[in-house]
């Protein structure tokens, strides 16, 4: 495993097997002791330490967190806001007003009709009216578009570490076609 911290100019860094191997073993479950990643993939305890703070110091692992069910606390309206803003100069102020209200899960600069798309969660529909108010009031925002979710069939913070370019995962996969035999004409 050789690579230093990833960089805009550098792009993603090169992984080992082992490294992607305890990389899906962190995204499954970041609290299964060391000892146990170590037996799946055939390190001591040690070097899978040594590994880890390799990841972390090169910025791959930036951070530890419980994903929690949003509806069990609470917060069962999920919703999408397209963002307008006035002039491109006016983004980096919208992003810092945006991310100051807790609602907001994520925000990204997108291309299309919006310049920046929000996922939120809140408690019900006037929560979301209170929040969607709240962003037209961010200084530089012209214009909201709400879409709010009926129902959430994958939502998934897990990244692919497979092939550099898997095939897509499709239900139940058909067996094999047999083998033509060699004396078959």
């Amino acid at each position: 495993m050789k690579f230093g911290k990833a960089t805009p100019e550098r792009g993603s860094v090169d992984l080992d097997s082992t490294d992607r191997a305890i990389l899906e073993l962190l995204q499954e479950n970041c609290k299964q002791p060391f000892a146990g990643i170590g037996e799946k993939v055939g390190l001591s305890a040690p070097a899978v330490v040594e590994r880890v703070h390799k990841l972390e110091e090169a910025g791959i692992v930036q951070g530890y967190r419980a994903v929690l069910d949003a509806r069990k606390l609470g917060r069962d309206v999920t919703a999408f806001i397209g963002v307008s803003t006035e002039r491109p100069g006016a983004i980096a102020g919208v992003e810092n007003g945006l991310g100051a209200l807790d609602e907001v899960l994520e925000c990204h600069h997108v291309t299309g009709s919006h310049t920046l798309m929000l996922k939120v969660k809140t408690r019900n529909t006037e929560s979301l009216e209170r929040l969607i108010d709240s962003v037209r009031e961010v200084e530089g925002v012209t214009r909201t578009e709400t879409m709010v979710v009926l129902s959430t069939h994958a939502e998934r913070a897990r990244i692919a570490l497979g092939d550099e370019f898997p095939e897509p995962r499709r239900g139940k996969r058909r067996p094999p076609e047999p083998e033509a035999r060699g004396d078959e004409r």
